[in-house]
């Protein structure tokens, strides 16, 4: 068998961009080199001149591949800002820190937008021109590869020696016996298959232009989830005390975003409460203080009648309800007081959540407010209490609050006291973990010192002048949730996976082409058949060379080698009539595909050449 090789490593094309040497290719062995691609030919020609012509030309520019590949980059690099500089739909108290710390760089930021990156002009309009280009590129594919379905392979071209992939040897099998055999073994590697004349044509690895479709198709589907996620989402977060519940409804939201479609009139009807919560931390060692436990227990309902179900919500594991996830935040204490007024009623009673100042140990701050505290003559005097909160206290005789470990071993509460006016009734919007001071007066003792105390569960502070109490009761665990309703993202996986399966088909898959001819021929007055086997790539690949020589291996058990009658004859196809006329045509336009030019046509009268069939195409 004799063996040719015209193929020099290459690492292959870019999927969705033509190669130079696959148009080549096509042109040089016309109908045989043609349709290894359905990228679309390039038109260098200028359109005419006049908007019809200039739109066209526009068209054709905004729909080719490489343009869809730039405003895809040019999307990946706007995103860049959104990730870096404080948004507005996200954080609106960052960003007016920023433009405080940064006066002139805060309003350059702000007239192009980069405190609102995903709801900018400019990103809505790379957006809007990918999503177009995208599928300007794939509908034309789609139904040129539908077409190429639907065809035949074909046929083969006169002069197979042109090819990159080569090999021919002898047999004494008649040519219909050979040509069934190739037919029958092409089938059973997958290939398509058509007999035309004395060849059959074959075609394999459509599923490498498959998956380079499904990958473009699933941008866009990746484009479009999370177009519906921008507009259909919501977002909000809840703070909740042991024992205490929420409600999917807009009211019970401590802060709360939503896409410019979502309709807070259809929320879904659900809500949980918190029954418990478990935190347990590691107690010596490098790690002490890293919890090892962090878990909220809930009793949770779907429905306006629905039936309670229990679960734990930990960090990694959400809760999924009704179509949204209730992520689990943080977690921190609250400390039950009871306050009493003047009159000695109880005006106040319930866990108040303090906020850790740091995360490790759990020091922390917050407030009590008493709207409704009274004199003991009656008069109005409203009651605040600043503190500070230590599950573990570690400022033992030095006066000082801070905490030693994030777990309930040692917890003490200080409390400092004022009256006057709370400024809840002035209609503003106030922060309930601040106090707001401006018409507050500070309790002080008769030696003019304020009045603060650190207390321990069950102990309580007086008032001066009969205002009453508070009482430190014990401490309740809270924690902090999101939850979050994003309609895109089980699209937005679906096109993920799909554009990876595409991506890797599209790689690892080569579009080939194989042709086996027989022929009858004399040779010194005895009859011999001629095989010729060559195939074709997209991409010139040392696989292809390899399996050809498997093919011819396989095959010559059907068509086994013999010698040649005379070593110095020369052997040609007897009849030229035998071709058909599609491959009279291919041959006038084939041209070897190497610049270099093809290496010498085997000669079947070398015996150097006349080599068993095992032998493979050698890269």
């Amino acid at each position: 068998m004799s063996t040719k090789t015209d193929t020099p490593r290459d690492p292959g094309p870019d999927p969705g961009v033509p190669d130079a040497r696959e148009s080549s290719t096509a042109t040089d062995l016309g109908a045989a080199g043609s349709q290894l691609s359905t990228a679309p030919a390039e038109d260098i020609s200028f359109p005419s001149l006049g908007p019809l012509g200039w739109a066209r030309w526009f068209w054709r520019q905004l729909t080719s591949m490489r343009v869809a590949l730039l405003l895809l980059f040019l999307l990946s690099i706007g995103a860049i800002p959104g990730s870096l500089i404080p948004q507005t739909g996200i954080d609106p108290v960052k960003v007016e820190a920023f433009k405080s710390d940064h006066p002139t760089l805060g309003e350059v930021y702000d007239k192009l937008g980069m405190f609102h990156v995903y709801s900018s002009v400019w990103f809505s309009a790379i957006y809007l021109l990918l999503f177009i280009s995208l599928i300007g590129c794939i509908v034309p594919r789609t139904w040129q590869f539908v077409g190429q379905l639907r065809g035949r392979p074909p046929a083969a071209p006169r002069r197979l020696t042109r090819l990159p992939a080569y090999t021919t040897w002898r047999t004494d099998a008649a040519p219909e016996e050979v040509l069934g055999a190739a037919q029958r073994l092409l089938k059973k590697r997958r290939f398509r298959t058509h007999r035309s004349g004395s060849a059959v044509a074959a075609e394999k690895g459509y599923l490498r232009e498959t998956g380079n479709l499904v990958f473009h198709v699933a941008l866009i589907v990746m484009l479009v989830a999370f177009a519906v996620g921008s507009l259909w989402k919501s977002e909000g977060g809840k703070l909740i005390a042991e024992g205490d519940g929420f409600s999917n409804n807009l009211t019970q939201y401590d802060d709360f975003k939503s896409g410019p479609f979502f309709d807070t009139e259809t929320m879904e009807p659900f809500g949980f409460t918190l029954d418990g919560f478990d935190a347990t931390y590691e107690r010596t060692g490098p790690q002490k203080g890293t919890p090892r436990t962090f878990r909220a227990n809930v009793s949770y309902f779907t429905g306006a009648d629905g039936k309670e179900h229990k679960t734990a919500i930990e960090v990694n594991k959400p809760l999924d309800i009704a179509g949204s996830k209730v992520f689990l935040l943080s977690h921190g204490y609250a400390p039950v007081v009871t306050v009493k007024d003047g009159r000695g009623k109880v005006v106040y009673k319930g866990a108040v959540p303090f906020l850790p100042q740091e995360s490790k140990n759990f020091t922390s701050t917050g407030v009590v407010k008493v709207p409704g505290a009274q004199t003991k003559d009656g008069k109005r005097n409203q009651l605040g209490f600043q503190g500070f909160f230590v599950p573990t206290f570690g400022g033992k005789g030095s006066g000082s609050m801070f905490s030693q470990f994030p777990a309930l071993d040692y917890p003490v509460l200080t409390l400092t006291a004022y009256h006057g006016d709370l400024g809840v009734d002035s209609g503003l919007p106030q922060n309930v973990y601040q106090l707001e001071k401006k018409n507050l007066k500070q309790y002080k003792d008769s030696k003019g010192a304020p009045v603060a105390k650190m207390m321990l569960p069950g102990e309580s502070m007086k008032l001066p002048g009969g205002d009453g109490s508070i009482r430190f009761d014990g401490i309740k665990d809270w924690a902090s949730f999101t939850i979050s309703h994003q309609p895109g993202n089980g699209l937005a996986l679906t096109g993920a996976v799909a554009a990876l399966l595409g991506l890797a088909a599209s790689l690892f898959i080569q579009r080939r082409r194989v042709w086996v001819r027989a022929e009858r021929v004399e040779e010194n007055g005895v009859g011999v058949t001629v095989v010729e086997m060559a195939g074709l790539g997209r991409s010139e690949s040392p696989r292809l060379p390899e399996e050809l020589a498997d093919l011819a291996v396989a095959l010559g058990t059907d068509a086994p080698l013999v010698e040649p009658a005379d070593p110095g004859a020369s052997a040609e196809p007897a009849d030229d009539s035998a071709h058909t006329e599609d491959s009279e045509a291919a041959e006038d336009s084939a041209e070897p595909t190497d610049p270099t030019g093809p290496a010498d046509s085997a000669d079947p009268a070398d015996p150097a050449e006349s080599a068993d069939p095992s032998e493979g195409a050698r890269a």
